[in-house]
């Protein structure tokens, strides 16, 4: 909660100040300086105006960006949605049906993985139950990984 307050007093701070470091822009979307710059480099977000001596600086506005993107990857989306979803989030005209497309899809993928990781628990649960635990060397589980 105290990490929260602090981002509070940094967005609140925003409105008085006319642009953040990367330190502060980092702080305030929730992020790593070097994930900011990684987003930049691969063109998922627009790289910051520059000061005469070519330090990045970030305005409310690109930070807000910058925790649209940090929500997105909390959630799980690829960075090809998150391109997308950033695209139609800035397009004030956008039908909401698309991103409920890319929503979605995204629901199934993480369904689809939490089936596989229920099968992988539920194979391992059976191998563990079968294998005595004991001083003998036969174990089920390095059998079956040795298949």
């Amino acid at each position: 909660m105290v990490g929260r307050c602090k981002v509070d007093l940094i967005l609140a701070n925003e409105v008085s100040m006319e642009s953040m470091n990367i330190g502060q822009a980092a702080t305030a979307s929730g992020m790593s300086a070097k994930m900011i710059r990684h987003y930049e480099e691969i063109g998922l977000v627009r790289a910051p105006r520059r000061t005469a001596s070519n330090y990045r600086t970030y305005s409310a506005s690109e930070v807000h960006v910058l925790r649209f993107v940090k929500r997105a990857r909390t959630l799980g989306f690829s960075m090809a949605d998150i391109k997308d979803l950033l695209a139609l989030w800035q397009n004030k005209g956008r039908p909401s049906a698309s991103v409920k497309k890319i929503a979605g899809r995204h629901i199934a993928e993480l369904k689809r993985k939490i089936a596989e990781t229920e099968s992988l628990v539920a194979a391992l649960e059976h191998l563990t139950r079968h294998c005595r635990g004991d001083e003998r060397p036969e174990c089920p589980i390095l059998d079956d990984l040795a298949r």
